[in-house]
């Protein structure tokens, strides 16, 4: 693969290596590859957008996301409509995208992708304007997010999987179901429900592979939501899925489709994106932009599936 006008895009506030520490790291990397690279460092994930933009203009060939899923959303949406490739380095906690396109998660096995990787077609989503590589959920997980932030402000940084625990348990104590109205393929389902789950492409929902997707590229929104469940439902859910079991619950809508216009008694209501959450005005349309982005996988990788 051709890596001239390579530029790496890195979030400080991702990883354990402190911005100039993993510029360093990376730069020795690439060097020692014959690969001319460069890159700009992000304060915060505030500046990634920006950053991007700039590297869009000065021609770059590749654009790098160096960072979470949060990071590789911001640069993703720069790159949407140009002929720029995106190279990812993932960094965050749980690097979904990077995972289920098999990049590799070390910080040298990820750069080395760059370098000897092939561009495949991967498709978005996106829902009233804002786009989303992984999910899009309304009800009870943006809340959690939110509540999950507070929790690692207030204990001055705290652990993310244990600000994440104490943020759920909060959330599912005291939480209200959410009254939808889903429009999709000519039909309309009325649900109360705890929450609306929409993935970019099949999320597998059972067994060792649950929360993987299969390929990226199938052109396809997966809609889950669980109607009338409490917290007992809510966990029998998550047994019944761990096992393989999922389509013995009753009133679960597991749907694919195109689009989807999602009405609620608000007229806003908070909705994540891959991790953001932000207010949106409702109707929620979500939609498909199939083979939208060209990102850097693996050469052994089978198929533009990835």
């Amino acid at each position: 693969m051709a890596s001239s006008g390579l530029t790496c895009i890195l979030n400080s506030t991702s990883g354990c290596h402190p911005g100039p520490e993993l510029r360093e790291k990376l730069s020795q990397i690439f060097v020692e590859n014959g690969t001319p690279a460069r890159f700009l460092l992000a304060a915060s994930g505030a500046e990634i957008p920006e950053l991007t933009r700039r590297a869009v203009k000065e021609n770059s060939q590749i654009i790098v996301a160096g960072g979470g899923d949060g990071t590789v959303n911001a640069v993703a949406n720069e790159l949407m409509g140009t002929s720029i490739t995106l190279g990812v380095i993932p960094l965050g906690t749980l690097n979904h995208f990077a995972k289920d396109l098999h990049i590799p998660l070390d910080l040298e096995g990820a750069a080395r992708n760059l370098i000897t990787g092939r561009a495949v077609p991967v498709d978005v989503g996106e829902v009233n304007g804002r786009i989303f590589l992984n999910n899009s959920s309304l009800g009870i997980y943006p809340r959690i997010v939110l509540r999950e932030r507070e929790e690692q402000q207030k204990k001055n940084g705290r652990n993310k999987w244990v600000a994440l625990a104490a943020a759920s348990l909060s959330i599912l104590e005291h939480y209200s179901l959410l009254r939808v109205r889903l429009c999709l393929d000519g039909k309309e389902l009325s649900r109360k429900t705890p929450f609306v789950f929409i993935g970019n492409n099949k999320y597998e929902m059972k067994g060792l592979h649950i929360g993987e997707r299969g390929r990226l590229d199938a052109g396809e929104l997966c809609l889950f939501a669980a109607n009338r469940a409490g917290r007992v439902e809510l966990l029998r859910l998550a047994f019944r899925a761990l096992f393989g079991r999922l389509h013995e619950a009753g009133d679960f809508d597991a749907l694919i489709t195109k689009q989807i216009s999602i009405e609620t008694r608000r007229p806003r209501t908070s909705v994540s994106t891959d991790g953001e959450v932000n207010q949106m005005n409702t109707p929620l349309n979500y939609r498909t932009h199939p083979g939208a982005l060209r990102v850097i996988v693996p050469v052994n990788v089978p198929g533009s599936s990835a």
